[in-house]
């Protein structure tokens, strides 16, 4: 009998053994050396229910017939000796279309979705596989990596490279069905990393060293250059704002990924807003040189088409996103972290591509304090057992000394940065708290100023605020699209530029990225780094002898903005120059001590205790509960005259410009949508797309005008 794996649209069929075959192949390529023969058996397994005749009749076009055949191979190895890699791979065949399952319980019944209930259910006779695939179970050489007294981390390397060994198999699984069905599919994005390097180095000489802060910055910089010819495997970057972080950490990714002979850089941002800006500063320096993968929420494929044949296709720049095989990525928080701990193939793909790359995470500060566990065990991972190095950037570094050795232990980690003493030539203001202002008289004051910004907690205060000034004024928050808020901040540089006194409000999505200068920074108090990040727009080309950062408070805050502000102005009160390193680590040191409970609990062992067994890992329920935004928000699509096009074709089923029109998407959180719903303002599309009806609730000033807010969201 000839059994099938696959059928084309064109009538071709794929031998069921060539995709297996083909798929063991692309397995052992995507692991290193530790992992290839279990790789290699995973992929030879996963598909041999596929010898069911249930599955064969039904792919020779039998309907009717339901046949579950990813539990098959996943039966087959429990039948094995035992051998500690054996529930691995029963995750990762039994999930490898679904999803990698919760472990469960042995008194699981065969209805329940878990790995133990999956396993009592009952399959056709698939034993037809001895005739074609002879079956090597790998040595079980696992010892060493599971050698350790602490059953949490026991476990927890367990998860993690399950999800490893799941993202092999269902990457190579995924190609080798493509290069079936459609042939000849081009894939993956090069680069040239010494040209690149080059590049970088030929920008960065080109800056003149006329003063003493520009002197400083060069030392700076040549500290990182040096110390990463360590061979670590995380550095830490400490360098302050306006130093030249951007600039000077790829460079140090380059010539390490040159003398490592790395595979790709990956650059890890938090905010979407600064990552397109990112990108492109990557994009005119390195050119065709190095091509520039960009994977978030807002970027439109579609904008890379080009007439000229060599320009990189959109379909292939998607391809390319499906599992980062590219050369330079610049992609989100999220987007890492959460596919990281996913449980789903689609994002779990790119997890070996991480191996031997360079991995810069900026402003490292802004991890989730309830998630700086499982994600610093990810880092120790992906660095120390997947030969990849990571460097940790941050102009307000903190101390992670002791959960790096609590939970990265055996990795090399190395400060790049040692010699801080030129950091307080890179002070460029003051920092004051003014305690608890009036908006009016804070709108008075900041009007003093021939230009000057006002940062605070809540998109309801900006208004309230933005309201009350007078005069040459501008609004920026979330409730107003990316689109819209790109157009004022164009507006508002021009102004500054031509000398035109100007006041702009804002949230704190202005902190990190904005490239905007003010003689006057009001900050409503938050975290130290929010504040110093703040000051971070004042005076920031140095231009005057010092800046005023003013910090106020108006009617307080809650949960953990309000723990962050009660501990910037007891510092205050303790420190002269709350920028200095001795005060950043104090606050650190305190945020840490008061949530040091919570990051010790962020754990997948967590949901069930730490005796959980191999076969009882909760993969899916972890997954679903590891979300980096507490409060889920969601974009409204605001017509406008350039995109009525765009929605004519999403409401007749043309899905592809959903992301195109996230440019034209103002952010409101699920309760908020809701309300909007209620009162008849929002078309709701059968895609899930949520198009604003009545056009009268978006200002051109300051976006959607909604009556509620909540604290701290920008």
């Amino acid at each position: 009998m000839e059994y099938i794996g696959h059928t084309s649209d064109d009538g071709r069929k794929q031998l069921l053994l060539d995709h297996l075959n083909g798929t063991s192949k692309l397995c052992r390529e995507n692991a290193n050396e530790f992992w290839a023969d279990i790789a290699e058996f995973v992929g030879q397994i996963h598909d041999i229910g596929k010898y069911t005749s249930g599955f064969q009749k039904r792919i020779n076009g039998a309907e009717n017939i339901r046949v579950e055949h990813a539990i098959c191979g996943a039966k087959e190895v429990a039948k094995a000796p035992p051998k500690s890699y054996v529930p691995m791979i029963e995750y990762c065949v039994a999930g490898h279309h679904s999803g990698l399952p919760d472990g469960g319980t042995k008194v699981d019944g065969e209805e329940d979705p878990t790995l133990h209930g999956r396993m009592k259910r009952k399959t056709g006779d698939y034993s037809a596989y001895e005739n074609e695939v002879k079956l090597e179970y790998p040595k079980d050489n696992l010892r060493e990596l599971f050698d350790v007294s602490n059953q949490r981390e026991i476990i927890e390397r367990y998860s993690f490279f399950t999800r490893y060994l799941f993202s092999c198999l269902t990457d190579a699984d995924f190609i080798d069905t493509e290069r079936f069905v459609t042939t000849n599919t081009d894939r993956g994005i090069d680069g040239d990393f010494q040209k690149a390097y080059e590049k970088v180095c030929e920008k960065l000489n080109s800056f003149k060293i006329e003063t003493k802060l520009q002197e400083s910055r060069s030392i700076i910089q040549e500290q990182v250059y040096k110390s990463v010819e360590s061979n670590a495997n995380v550095y830490t970057l400490n360098m302050p704002t306006g130093s030249g972080k951007t600039l000077c950490s790829i460079r140090a990714a380059l010539k390490t990924a040159i003398e490592n002979k790395k595979k790709r850089i990956i650059y890890v941002i938090p905010y979407v807003s600064i990552i397109e800006q990112t990108a492109k500063v990557f994009e005119d320096i390195f050119g065709d040189v190095l091509p520039v993968l960009q994977h978030h929420s807002n970027y439109d494929f579609d904008d890379d088409k080009n007439e000229d044949e060599n320009e990189i296709t959109s379909e292939k720049l998607k391809r390319s996103c499906e599992n980062w095989d590219a050369k330079l990525i610049v992609t989100t928080n999220i987007q890492f972290f959460e596919s990281l701990y996913h449980y789903k193939g689609r994002r779990l793909r790119k997890l070996h591509n991480l191996a031997d790359s360079v991995i810069i995470f900026d402003e490292i500060h802004m991890l989730p304090i309830n998630y700086i566990q499982p994600c610093l065990r990810a880092i120790g991972y992906v660095t120390k057992y997947l030969n990849s190095t990571a460097i940790l950037m941050s102009a307000t570094m903190p101390n992670y000394d002791k959960f790096m050795e609590r939970y990265m232990s055996g990795v090399k980690i190395e400060n790049a940065v040692k010699d801080t003493s030129l950091f307080n030539v890179f002070d460029k203001c003051r920092y004051e708290y003014i305690g608890k202002c009036e908006l009016a008289s804070l709108a008075e004051k900041a009007q003093e100023y021939d230009n000057a910004l006002i940062i605070v907690n809540k998109r309801k205060t900006a208004r309230e605020l933005y309201d009350i000034c007078s005069g040459n004024k501008y609004h920026l928050s979330t409730y107003m699209t990316p689109l819209h808020r790109s157009e004022i901040i164009a507006k508002i540089k021009e102004d500054i530029k031509n000398g035109i006194n100007t006041t702009v409000i804002s949230t704190s999505l202005i902190e990190a990225g904005v490239d905007l200068d003010f003689k006057a920074v009001f900050r409503e108090i938050a975290g130290i780094d929010n504040v110093l990040q703040s000051g971070g727009r004042c005076n920031r080309e140095g231009k005057m002898d010092m800046g005023d950062v003013f910090v106020f408070e108006t009617d307080g805050g809650k949960g953990e903005i309000q723990l962050k502000s009660n501990i910037t102005r007891n510092l205050f009160e303790e420190f002269d120059n709350i920028s200095t390193d001795k005060c950043i680590e104090e606050y650190y040191s305190r945020l840490f001590a008061f949530n040091d409970g919570n990051i010790d609990k962020s754990t997948i062992t967590s949901l069930m205790g730490e005796n959980l067994k191999f076969d009882e890992i909760p993969f899916r329920t972890y997954a679903d509960n590891f979300k980096f935004i507490k409060n889920q928000v969601i974009g409204i699509v605001i017509p406008r005259d350039e995109n009525k096009d765009l929605i004519e074709q999403l409401r007749y089923g043309k899905l592809s410009v959903k992301r195109k029109l996230q440019q034209y998407s103002a952010s409101v959180h699920i309760w908020e949508l809701e309300e909007m719903i209620k009162e008849g303002i929002i078309e709701q599309l059968d895609c899930g797309v949520c198009i604003l009806a009545n056009t009268d609730y978006y200002k051109s000033d300051v976006g959607l005008t909604l009556e509620n807010d909540v604290d701290y969201f920008v």
